[in-house]
């Protein structure tokens, strides 16, 4: 036997191959981000000075704009609480108030339009209150049409609206029982010089001015002396099914030329341009929200720029060991991110913990859902931008300090 035969068989050993390029980007995102998160809450100091930054930025953005919110919905709520689609307007209105007119024939004739449920007249003035105790009170005394009282009330709290329905009865706002001498159900009170008797309370109907009073029509018509062949505006009910728009066109071709036929978006859109054009409300309230931005952003920027400070031997330690300012950008990112959305979570539970404890009938702040989105979105851009700015310091740390 040969002694090629005899041998045993050798199994060749495996070699590892060289690694010849990086890991992947998924890997390295990976790698990263648990690096930047463990770095993050080492220092627990530091992050909580970072996020301070962030929350609040997002307490002051949002408590301006909820503010800013509420007072724009206290404008345009008589409008949006409207079952109208169509309003009928004195020309030139910007806003719902009183003082101009329309023919009262253009209400009938918009009752005739094709795809028209109702037409109704709306009564819109300021009355004045007379008080027990002397002086006087003024109120925006709303002429609601029964039975259906297009124009309000809403947010009845006591009693119902159908007690406009009864002789020389009005409902007043529940927030001014006070204010108005102490009111009561069936209190007796002189609005224009006529007694009235107090029939139900709203709740939160206060606009930009004096509160909502409703009557009915003929009575709010004789309280104001408007006369019966005019109003201060038009409601227009729709069938259902029926566009807006197209009903507007045919409603406009009945009605008088000077009369303005808007939709209730339309009409919506004219007041909000006038209180952000004609008024201080919008500069004010949104000059104080770039503010809190701008000061969240400094603040974030100095601790994040400070936290690459302090850390820079660590960070120079990543370069030695082979990342590259692409991985150590990523790390600033999770960063970021975390900080913009823990912050945002933090600041947004203790904004809508105040407006809880500031809700009023007077003033209310308004966080719709989109401005708790947008607040998260604009909170982690800021945020990124801000580690942006340090990155700039680490593209210059050299990996050769770690050993000196």
């Amino acid at each position: 036997m040969s002694a090629a035969a005899s041998s045993p068989t050798t199994t060749p050993r495996k070699v590892a191959k060289p690694i010849r390029g990086r890991a992947g980007i998924v890997l390295r995102f990976r790698t990263m981000a648990r690096t930047g998160i463990r770095m993050m809450f080492h220092d627990w100091l530091k992050m909580a000075g970072t996020m301070l930054g962030v929350v609040f930025a997002v307490v002051l953005s949002n408590q301006q704009l909820g503010t800013f919110l509420g007072l724009l919905y206290k404008n345009v709520m008589f409008v949006r609480n409207t079952p109208a689609e169509l309003w009928l307007v004195p020309p030139g209105a910007e806003t719902v108030q009183g003082g101009k007119v329309i023919p009262y024939s253009d209400i009938l004739a918009a009752r005739t339009v094709a795809g028209v449920q109702e037409a109704q007249p709306l009564v819109f003035a300021t009355a004045t209150v007379t008080l027990p105790s002397g002086g006087s009170e003024p109120v925006n005394l709303v002429g609601v049409s029964y039975p259906n009282y297009l124009g309000g009330p809403w947010n009845v709290i006591v009693g119902s609206k159908d007690v406009l329905n009864r002789p020389d009865t009005m409902m007043f706002e529940d927030s001014e029982r006070e204010t108005l001498g102490a009111l009561n159900l069936g209190s007796v009170r002189e609005v224009n010089g006529r007694k009235v008797t107090v029939g139900g309370f709203t709740w939160g109907l206060v606009p930009f001015g004096p509160s909502y009073a409703f009557a009915d029509y003929e009575l709010a018509r004789e309280l104001t002396r408007l006369p019966r062949d005019q109003a201060n505006f038009g409601l227009v009910k729709l069938s259902p099914g029926v566009d807006p728009n197209d009903a507007k066109k045919r409603v406009a071709e009945h009605v008088a030329k000077d009369t303005q036929v808007l939709t209730k978006t339309e009409f919506e859109g004219i007041i909000v341009k006038n209180i952000l054009t004609k008024t201080a409300i919008g500069i004010t309230f949104g000059t104080s929200t770039v503010f809190g931005l701008v000061v969240g952003f400094v603040i974030v920027s100095l601790s994040m720029f400070s936290s690459v400070v302090d850390n820079i031997r660590e960070f120079g330690t990543l370069k030695a060991i082979g990342a590259t300012t692409f991985d150590l950008a990523i790390l600033l990112f999770v960063q970021s991110v975390l900080y913009g959305v823990m912050g945002s979570v933090i600041g947004l539970f203790l904004v809508t913990r105040m407006a809880v404890g500031i809700r009023s009938a007077k003033l209310a702040l308004n966080l719709p859902p989109q401005l708790t989105f947008g607040t998260i979105f604009v909170m982690v851009m800021m945020c990124v931008m801000a580690s942006s700015l340090a990155l700039l310091r680490i593209r210059k740390v050299e990996p050769a300090m770690v050993f000196r």
